[in-house]
């Protein structure tokens, strides 16, 4: 969603609806913005979640913007939206809205985000929380004052298995912790053909995105490692840009491309551990390889993207000649998330994780005072002084302290 957009909005319902308050009617009414492959994520989320889970407010896709009206207006009728805009400015002001969701590029979510703290809206916003730290603190300190519950959507710890290591580790159980390591691979950008900018593209341009695989990839890696092992305390790092130039599409000629097309990063946590991270878009045959594992004093655990309702488990104290490792198939009642779908042993999705979040955010609304079991906006933030402590590196081939947030 690029920051200027000035055409007027047709925002009337395909049919009248009641604005009662969320308060009265259970409902949290969610505008979104954006109609991607993110929106659709999103949207999915919504419809799903009260279906699936209960708490006090159940969420409803009230409204809807992009700047196609004929391609958001055919969003809306697929997910069932009454409301359209094709102005994010009047999403955010609408009175019947309690919530934005922000599933726009990067270089917008500041913008909209202080627009939402200004007109008293609820946060959802897709990661990185913004294009840098200081980005992200100035929207953190804008948020924290206001109140507002806030959610940035680092989705892959919502699935059963991420979330049965977070509580493993959380236990105790592997006692010290050695080592984390984790990868993010792909290999969509290889062609040098292809070009920088505009819808699909805008993350080859690093006046919208911010960065490469570092903010897009890694940083989904470094959210679910401060989650289980704690704080990053420093980085040494090494980036590289494969493809110098490629066309851009606003301007049709070649144009120095400022990305990272690849990144790896050495790290320490503050528990002592060491780690090791990496991605690439130049990883020939692998679309979204996302793994991470992680050895302890006594144990050791592990889980992949491709097989994602499985955690690989090792338990040294198991007896020497029975002792190696055993998969977890994380779909039983037990397991986190699991219970409120099928029957033990049918398997959920990458999908799945957006709803859990949704709901993980829900249902802190009903008890505003416990502990948040989703990523906010100061937990974002700290995986985004990451991020910068990551590039830093990479620039001056030094090791960085990372800024705690």
């Amino acid at each position: 969603m690029a920051k200027k957009q000035t055409t007027k909005t047709k925002g009337t319902p395909a049919s009248p609806t009641p604005r009662v308050s969320v308060r009265e009617s259970g409902i949290l009414r969610i505008g979104l913005i954006g109609y991607g492959f993110m929106g659709r994520a999103h949207a999915n989320a919504i419809h799903q979640a009260g279906n699936f889970f209960r708490t006090g407010r159940r969420p409803v896709l009230q409204a809807v913007c992009g700047r196609s009206e004929g391609k958001v207006r055919e969003f809306a009728a697929a997910w069932q939206c009454p409301h359209v805009e094709t102005d994010w400015r009047r999403l955010v002001a609408r009175d019947d809205i309690d919530a934005v969701d922000i599933c726009t590029p990067n270089d917008s979510h500041m913008e909209i985000a202080l627009a939402c703290v200004k007109h008293r809206k609820m946060i959802l916003c897709e990661k990185p929380l913004a294009l840098d730290g200081k980005q992200g603190a100035a929207m953190t300190r804008a948020v924290e004052k206001s109140g507002l519950p806030n959610l940035v959507w680092y989705n892959y710890r919502f699935l059963p298995a991420v979330t049965l290591a977070k509580n493993i580790v959380a236990s105790g159980e592997l006692g010290k912790i050695f080592h984390y390591r984790a990868n993010f691979l792909q290999d969509w950008t290889i062609s040098a053909d292809l070009p920088q900018g505009g819808t699909g593209l805008w993350r080859l341009d690093a006046k919208v995105a911010g960065s490469g695989v570092t903010g897009d990839l890694l940083a989904h890696c470094i959210d679910t490692a401060r989650w289980i092992n704690g704080d990053i305390v420093s980085v040494g790092a090494m980036t590289e840009t494969f493809i110098k130039e490629r066309i851009h599409t606003a301007t049709g000629t070649k144009q120095p491309v400022k990305i990272d097309d690849a990144c790896a990063f050495l790290a320490r946590f503050k528990n002592g551990s060491m780690a090791v991270f990496e991605s690439t878009r130049y990883a020939r045959g692998h679309k979204a390889l996302y793994t991470f594992e992680i050895n302890g004093e006594h144990k050791s655990l592990a889980w992949d993207l491709h097989d994602l309702n499985r955690l690989s488990y090792f338990d040294h104290s198991v007896q020497g000649d029975r002792r190696g490792w055993s998969s977890i198939h994380c779909t039983d009642g037990d397991h986190p998330y699991a219970g409120a779908w099928w029957v033990p042993g049918l398997c959920l999705g990458y999908e799945h994780s957006f709803v859990h979040g949704l709901y993980e955010f829900l249902r802190s609304l009903d008890a505003p005072k416990s502990p948040r079991a989703y990523p906010d906006f100061r937990h974002a933030l700290g995986t985004q002084h990451v991020c910068d402590a990551v590039l830093k590196s990479a620039r001056t081939g030094r090791w960085v302290t990372v800024t705690q947030a």
